[in-house]
Order: C-alpha cells, then sequence, then structure tokens
C-alpha cells in the first residue's frame, strides 16, 4: 500500500470542527458544471473511453498554463487533429507522425518536439501497460510515496528515442517544463491536478475512472489561487508554491476529509479563478463571501472599510459646513 505523507501540519480538530459545515456549504453552493468551460478540465470531458479521457486529460494538464486564452486554441488544435480517439491516434503514433502534428507548434516554453516526447511515451505506455493508469500505479507500488511516483511516471514518459527525434524536429526546449523529471521541490500543480480528475469521483467535474489509486494519497494541486486562499482559511502558514506547501494544505484538508483531501480544490481554486477572491483583498467581495466567518483576512478588510465610510462623511460634513459659512 502506498504510504501518506507524513507531517506535522494540519488543522487542529476543533479547527476542522468550525471550518467543516462552512466549507461544505460552500462546497454545495458551487456550479461546477457552470465553471468546466473556464477549466481545462473541459477537453477530456468530450470523451467516454477512459483510454481517450487520460490521455486527453494528460495533454490538456501539461500545456496548461500561462493564460486560458493562450494555451486553449493549442490544446483544442491538437486533439482536433489528433481525431476521434486521442488513444488510438498516440497508440499509432511514430516520429513522422509527430513531426506532421506539430509542426511550427510553439506555447511559450515548448515546442514540438517537447510535445511529440509527451504523445511518444504516452503511446509507448499503452502499447505495453494497456492505460496510463497502469504505468502510475506500477511506480506508486515501487516507491511507495506520490512525490517519487509521480517522478517515475515523468521518468518512463520520457523514455523515447530522443536522438532520431531532435534529428527529426529539432532539439527540446522545455521538455523538463512539460514533464519535470526528476520532481523536484516544485509543487507539481499540473500533475497532481491530472491525478484528481483521474483519481476523484466521479461526479460533475472528476471522473473517477482509475480504480487502482485511493483519492486519499492525492495532493492539492497547489497554484497561486489555492495558495492564498489556503492561507486565508488557516490551512497553511506557507507562502511558497512548493511541494512542502501543498503537503501541508493537504495535511490540513485531511483533517476535514481523510479518505477525500482534495474535494474542495476545484470549488476553491474557481472562487480564486472567477476573480472572487482576487490577490488584493476587495471589501465588497469579502463582505459577501459565503467563507468570511473562516477567513483570517476577510474581516480586518471588512472593518476597516466600515471605519473609512464614516471617517470619510465626517470630512464631507464639515466641508459642507464650511461651505455654508462662506
Amino acid at each position: 500500500m502506498p504510504r501518506r505523507p507524513k507531517s506535522s501540519a494540519g488543522l487542529s480538530p476543533r479547527a476542522a470542527e468550525r471550518l467543516r459545515p462552512r466549507l461544505e456549504a460552500f462546497l454545495a453552493s458551487t456550479d461546477a458544471r457552470a465553471r468546466i468551460g473556464f477549466d481545462p478540465v473541459e477537453f477530456p470531458h468530450r470523451y467516454t473511453d477512459p483510454r481517450d479521457i487520460e490521455v486527453s486529460a494528460l495533454l490538456a494538464c501539461a500545456l496548461a498554463y500561462g493564460r486560458a486564452d493562450l494555451f486553449r486554441p493549442k490544446v483544442e488544435s491538437l486533439l482536433s487533429r489528433m481525431g476521434p480517439s486521442p488513444a488510438a491516434f498516440v497508440r499509432a503514433l511514430d516520429i513522422p507522425g509527430a513531426r506532421e502534428l506539430l509542426k511550427g507548434f510553439v506555447y511559450r516554453f515548448n515546442v514540438g518536439t517537447d510535445v511529440a516526447v509527451l504523445l511518444l511515451g504516452m503511446g509507448r505506455a499503452l502499447r505495453e501497460h494497456g492505460s496510463l493508469e497502469s504505468l502510475f500505479v506500477q511506480g506508486l507500488q515501487a516507491e511507495g510515496t506520490l512525490h517519487a511516483a509521480l517522478a517515475a511516471f515523468t521518468a518512463a514518459l520520457r523514455d523515447v528515442p530522443m536522438a532520431p527525434l531532435r534529428a527529426a524536429m529539432g532539439p527540446e526546449r522545455g521538455l523538463h517544463h512539460l514533464l519535470p523529471s526528476p520532481l523536484g521541490p516544485g509543487a507539481a500543480k499540473r500533475l497532481n491536478l491530472f491525478l484528481r480528475w483521474m483519481v476523484r469521483g466521479p461526479d460533475a467535474v472528476d471522473f473517477g475512472i482509475w480504480k487502482r489509486v485511493a483519492p486519499s494519497v492525492l495532493m492539492i494541486p497547489l497554484d497561486t489561487h489555492i495558495g492564498r486562499i489556503a492561507g486565508h482559511l488557516g490551512l497553511t502558514r506557507r507562502k511558497d508554491l512548493t511541494w512542502r506547501t501543498a503537503q501541508e494544505v493537504t495535511a490540513s484538508l485531511r483533517a476535514l476529509d481523510a479518505e477525500d483531501p482534495v474535494r474542495y480544490d476545484f470549488a476553491l481554486c474557481h472562487y480564486g479563478m472567477s476573480g472572487a477572491c482576487p490577490a488584493r483583498p476587495v471589501p465588497e467581495n469579502c463582505s459577501r463571501c459565503p467563507l468570511l466567518e473562516s477567513c483570517l483576512v476577510g474581516p480586518g478588510v471588512v472593518a476597516d472599510a466600515t471605519r473609512r465610510v464614516p471617517a470619510a462623511s465626517r470630512r464631507k460634513g464639515r466641508r459642507v459646513s464650511s461651505t455654508g459659512r462662506r
């Protein structure tokens, strides 16, 4: 059995009991289906076959960085050219096919050679293991921790013949960004997002098609939105977006739901993405926030705004009075 990461961090039982009902109500009030169109999970939701879902999901997650209006057309174009079954496409893919598909491809840090490695690696995994799930589970059983299992997963996907690929398509540029190996200290947000989609559920967002991995071992897909909101809710005191911070946030979430700690991720992340909880607090937003009573920041923002209003009114009153005397 895979080991859960050990951590002393986490909400106290008392704090968890206070926060749990508020987060549950927040989760219930979130219209997840309405937000899918703003999330890269929209791409795998177009498919029904589990192999097509996992292949399209990993491709979408790998490129889901930067602005959505920039990466979404890139994913859209690739999937449309891969035909009705992304899994069948990558199973049959060879280097000439990858060169044809990815001719001229550039997206920020990545060029066609980088994406070719991902697609060829997925094709090899399907041919040799039958599914991406089987490849991941092999690493999880061998390594015992999620971090090590993800490192083994990306290393296996990158195990493609690089010399002929470079000769055909040119050198790679951002391969480590696309498929980090070694994994390093970063939060591995996109890989953990992919795992959430595959393992959790099924529900309105996540697919639950990987049956051999327990949701309890998942790690929060930590990004700027989750990091900020997690700090506001007291789930972590850390400010960096690293694996250690993701562990600390997840430890707190396990105090709320040990079997499914990342179930709040989609709702909280999209609360930040939507602008409801921006990087710079807005008093009007804070006053309407359903999590205000659990927030470490919002009450102070609202109180400061309330104090400023009477002060401004008093100053305005004095100006009116003075004008009247003149």
